[in-house]
Parts: structure tokens; C-alpha cells; sequence
């Protein structure tokens, strides 16, 4: 064995005992956190805050549970029971984010299944055991078990109700001394927010929050910086940690102590970033692993904040906006993030996303989280997104998982330039972007130009693949001299929302358009590349399936140091006025098609 293998070895055995002594500390203190005599009550009846789907509420009533990429159909079945404990879903699990969809279902057979559930977990984790017992993980369950409390309590058994506030202490109790262990950043957040919470909450229980409300102040500041952002850039993660400030900010006030300062100011620096993510249907941008965060809940968290602001012209924490007339349009307009928290980061560079009212047209595939491995990745790709690719590679690839690691794979080899220009002039808005992820593979370098007319109802877009020198020149030529078929095969990507049905023309020249609210688009292009419509998907968190629809592509091969195409997305009909455009019908629909992996990162 050699001297860098052994160190390995040595390496590995002080991670592993690290790891182990640090479990043992989480269950010692959740047996002294056990002595604790328990809350009698609240001091303050709960009100419940948060948003869930009834239909995924229905699904688990039914016992339909999507599980590491796996619909498993068990009614009888406790969702402890799903299976291994250290897998990432049932970790996920672990926080009770399911409580939102039984509690917005809210009928007896889910009252039921959410006091089977959380007794069910009281007898099999409640001492301590369990993969539960982490300080971000007894935070969120903290928040979601006092917030949901009065649906929870309804007609429950006395000796239950005793059980159920017990836990409710001892888990707070053990919260109160472990939650420095919690990694800096959203990780800790969520453990101070639910301890407040649960302390402010919790009649009888004495707990000093100076310490949790200065370390929350510092996370805070630390977490978002001075533009509002995070360092994931994932649209998602900015709105649950400015939900979890707010609430945190409340629950202080409420015990009487004053926020720290820090807290709100970081409330305040994201919001903008909140708002300019915000699409014309009230939805998130889906981007580096976010979803559009839940029905109503961007509303809700801005509510809370009291943000009165408008939506930021510009472009923060590395996204573009453009707004007119009833549609948006968000660019990821930055390299993507690398490193630790790029392991849910996509190679979406210069992909958008369009939305016109009420309803999503050119959306990206999605996170694909609790689909599976195979369709994570494949969403990760950038073929999988709203924008140019080159045949069998990502803008970005994926790294080597770490050994001994968590297998998430991180982003490695992104573009480094990612230049940006935003014009307004005659009420129209042009955006020129480019990123160099080609530039060391082929030499090439990708530019895109969008113009949005004045009423929203015209893009123009131009994409373009050209070397920069003599350098890319020379690499695009090795790279072409080696192949089959002369030059380079690119697809030009506009992924449609399950909810556009799309037509090609007779003569292969453009693609209609139509949305559910009775509004028309239609796309065109000057011929440069071949047309064609294909079989795309929608990842969405919670669904058990990925949901069918197509994408638009322009396909060609560039054979010279620049190639270009031009193409136009026009509305031709505007959607009526009528009650059918206020609210979403969408049709839950199983993918047919299977995704492309070719190209994935």
C-alpha cells in the first residue's frame, strides 16, 4: 500500500468515527432532552401557514407513494415503511413536508393518515433513533407539527394528544442544545426557525433565544449576499429561506425579543431577487434545481414580508428579466454555481423561460428530484432546457462524486464568461448574453440576443455559434477534421408547457401554438436550421410521474467559425376575456416519451 493510499485509509476511518460520535451525541441528548417535563398546551392556538396540494394529499390517502424514482401503490403501508432510512427521499420524509398536502386535502381519511403518521414516528424515532434527529430536520418538522397542530389534534385520544406534546418538548428541548451542529447556512436557518417557533409556541417551556436569534442574524447575513442572492441560485431555496426568516422574525417579536437587524435586512436585500423571478402566473423560474415553489406560496411569503415593490428591470443574482404587455421572459444569464452546492445546479446557461398571463408557454424540463436518478440527471442537462446545445454536450458537465461521499454530483467545467447587456429603448427590451462552455471542447462560443416588443406579443431571437480567434479557429478544426459527418450538430430547444398544444405547419415552416385560455402564438425562423416537433417531459417535485409535452427544435450542423439562426415567437390571438383564464386546469399526464439522455452533463 502505498503513502497516499494509506493516508485515504486514515482519512476515511477519522471521517467515519467523526460521523459515529457525533450520531452518539444527537442520541444522549435526546434522552436527557426526554426529562424535560412536557408542554400542556399551546400558548397561542397555532394557525396554520402553509401551502399544499390536495391532489398530492389524495395520492397519499390512497397509499400512491413516489419513492426514489419508484410509484409504490400500498394503502395499507406507513410511509416509514417505504424504504431504506438513509436514502435521500426518505430523509426528505423525515421534515413532514407531506402534512401540507393532507392538511390542505383536509378530510377525515387524511386527518387519519397525518395522526397515524406522526404517531407512527413518535414510537418507531421518538427517543432519538432515526435519521430524523439533525437539526434542519427538527426544525421543519417542529414548524409543520405546531403549524398544523388544530388539524392534527381533531378528535385525537387524550393519552395521544399527551404523546404528540410530548414529543413536541422533547424535540425542541433537544433542538435548544444541538442546533450549532447544523451546517451554516439554510441547513441552521431551518433549525432556529423551527426552534423559535416551537418555543414561542409551547406554553410552559422556558428557553433562552438570545444566542438562536444572534446566530440567526449572522446565517442571515452570511447566507444572502449584499445583491440579494445565494450561492445555489436556486430560485426555490432564495423563497424558502425568506420564508423562514419572516416566520423567525414573527416568533421573536411574539416572545418579545427584537429581530436582529440582520435578519431583516437580508429579508429585504432578497426580496427584489424574489420578485424579479416572479413570473406574470404568479410562479418561480425554474432553475439550478428549483420548482416554482408551490402554488401560492411566493404570494404568501411576500405577503408576509409586506413587500410593496415592484419587479426589478434588471438582472439579479445572475438572472434577466424582461416584462411586457402580459409576458415575462427570465434568462439565466450567469455561469452556474460549483462546488458543494452546486450538486443540484443545472448547465442551463442562457435557457429562458416565458410565460404570458396566467399560463407557462416555454418552460425549462425541471428538477426531476424524487424521480430517480436517471431523471435528475437528465434535467440537469442542458438539452433539457430552453436553449441551444450542442449535439452530446452540456454547457456544464458533472464532476466525479466524492468518495465516501453523498453521491451528489457536483458541476465541474462551466462557462467562465458569461457577458450581459440589457438595453430598453421605445418601450422595447433587448438582452445580449454569451457563455464560453464550448470554447475548450470545440472552440466555440454561444451568443443569444431576445428583443421583446413594447406589447409582449412579439420575441425576436438570434442564436449564434463563432469562434473567437485563432485558437478556436484551429480547435474547431481538429475537432471537425475527426468526424463522420461534416461539421458540428447543434439542436436549438424551446420546451412547451404541458398545457401548449402544438401543431407544425403543412409545409414545415412554423409551429402553432395554442394555450388553454384560447390564446395563439406562433414560431418561426428563417430556415437556417430544420423544424421539428419532438417529444419532451415535465419534471415536477411531487408528482408521481414525469407529465408528457413537446418541444420545439431547430436542428442543424455548423460548419463554418459562425453559424447563425434567427427566430421569432409571435402571439396571433389574445386570450379572452373569460372566466376559464383565472385559474390553472391543469391535466396531470403520464410521459409517454422517454427523455433524451444524449448530451446529459
Amino acid at each position: 500500500m502505498t503513502d497516499q493510499q494509506r493516508n485515504s485509509v486514515w482519512r476515511g476511518a477519522r471521517q467515519d468515527f467523526a460521523v459515529r460520535r457525533h450520531r452518539l451525541m444527537d442520541r444522549l441528548h435526546a434522552r436527557l432532552a426526554g426529562r424535560v417535563p412536557p408542554a400542556s398546551g399551546f400558548s397561542v392556538p397555532p394557525e396554520p401557514r402553509g401551502l399544499g396540494d390536495p391532489v398530492a394529499g389524495r395520492d397519499l390517502v390512497a397509499g400512491r407513494f413516489l419513492f426514489d424514482g419508484q410509484l409504490v401503490t400500498s394503502p395499507q403501508r406507513s410511509i416509514w415503511n417505504l424504504g431504506p432510512e438513509s436514502s435521500p427521499q426518505a430523509l426528505q420524509l423525515q421534515g413532514c413536508g407531506w402534512l401540507d398536502d393532507l392538511a390542505a386535502l383536509g378530510d377525515a381519511a387524511a386527518r387519519a393518515r397525518a395522526q397515524a403518521w406522526i404517531l407512527g414516528w413518535i414510537d418507531r424515532y421518538g427517543t432519538g433513533r432515526g435519521p430524523g434527529w439533525t437539526p434542519e430536520l427538527t426544525g421543519r418538522r417542529l414548524i409543520r407539527w405546531i403549524d398544523y397542530a388544530p388539524f392534527v389534534l381533531q378528535g385525537m385520544a387524550p393519552q395521544d394528544q399527551m404523546r404528540l406534546f410530548g414529543s413536541l418538548t422533547r424535540q425542541t428541548a433537544w433542538l435548544a442544545r444541538r442546533w450549532k451542529t447544523a451546517e451554516p447556512g439554510r441547513g441552521r436557518i431551518a433549525a432556529l426557525a423551527g426552534l423559535i417557533e416551537a418555543a414561542q409556541a409551547l406554553s410552559g417551556l422556558r428557553l433562552p433565544l438570545d444566542r438562536a436569534a444572534q446566530a440567526l442574524g449572522q446565517d442571515a447575513a452570511a447566507t444572502i449576499d449584499a445583491a440579494g442572492g445565494i450561492a445555489s441560485r436556486n430560485p426555490e431555496e432564495v423563497l424558502e429561506l425568506v420564508t423562514l426568516l419572516t416566520r423567525a422574525a414573527e416568533g421573536l417579536a411574539e416572545a418579545g425579543l427584537t429581530p436582529p437587524e440582520a435578519v431583516g435586512s437580508a429579508v429585504d436585500r432578497a426580496l427584489p431577487v424574489l420578485r424579479l423571478l416572479r413570473h406574470a402566473d404568479g410562479g418561480l423560474a425554474r432553475f439550478h434545481g428549483g420548482d416554482r415553489g408551490g402554488s401560492g406560496r411566493l404570494d404568501l411569503a411576500l405577503a408576509a414580508a409586506r413587500d410593496r415593490g415592484a419587479a426589478d428591470p434588471g438582472a439579479l443574482m445572475g438572472y434577466a428579466r424582461m416584462a411586457r404587455g402580459r409576458t415575462t421572459l427570465i434568462l439565466d444569464a450567469a455561469p452556474p454555481p460549483t462546488g458543494p452546492v452546486s450538486t443540484a445546479a443545472h448547465a442551463s446557461t442562457l435557457a429562458f423561460e416565458l410565460t404570458s398571463g396566467r399560463r407557462p408557454l416555454v418552460v425549462n424540463c425541471g428538477p426531476g428530484i424524487g424521480l430517480g436518478r436517471d431523471w435528475q440527471r437528465a434535467g440537469r442537462a442542458t438539452p433539457s432546457h430552453s436553449t441551444l446545445a450542442i449535439d452530446g454536450y452540456s454547457s456544464s458537465r458533472l464532476g466525479r462524486v466524492e468518495r465516501g461521499g453523498s453521491g451528489a454530483e457536483p458541476l465541474r467545467d462551466v462557462p467562465r464568461e458569461v457577458p450581459l447587456y440589457r438595453r430598453e429603448a421605445s418601450g422595447e427590451i433587448r438582452i445580449e448574453a454569451a457563455q464560453d462552455g464550448w470554447r475548450r471542447t470545440h472552440g466555440l462560443t454561444h451568443a443569444r440576443t431576445l428583443d421583446l416588443d413594447r406589447d409582449g406579443g412579439l420575441l425576436w431571437g438570434e442564436d449564434l455559434l463563432t469562434t473567437l480567434g485563432t485558437a478556436d479557429e484551429r480547435r474547431f478544426d481538429r475537432v471537425t477534421a475527426g468526424l463522420d459527418t461534416p461539421g458540428i450538430g447543434f439542436s436549438l430547444r424551446f420546451h412547451l408547457h404541458p398545457d401548449v398544444a402544438a401543431s407544425l405547419s403543412a409545409d414545415g415552416v412554423r409551429v402553432m401554438l395554442r394555450l388553454r385560455s384560447g390564446e395563439a402564438w406562433v414560431f418561426e425562423h428563417d430556415g437556417a436550421a430544420h423544424l421539428g416537433l419532438e417529444p419532451s417531459v415535465y419534471l415536477e417535485n411531487g408528482r408521481l410521474r414525469p407529465r408528457a409535452t413537446q418541444q420545439v427544435v431547430l436542428s442543424g450542423r455548423a460548419m463554418a467559425y459562425a453559424t447563425q439562426v434567427r427566430w421569432s415567437l409571435a402571439k396571433t390571438t389574445d386570450t379572452p376575456r373569460a372566466l376559464r383564464d383565472l385559474a390553472r386546469d391543469d391535466v396531470a399526464e403520464d410521459a409517454d416519451a422517454v427523455l433524451d439522455l444524449e448530451g446529459r452533463p
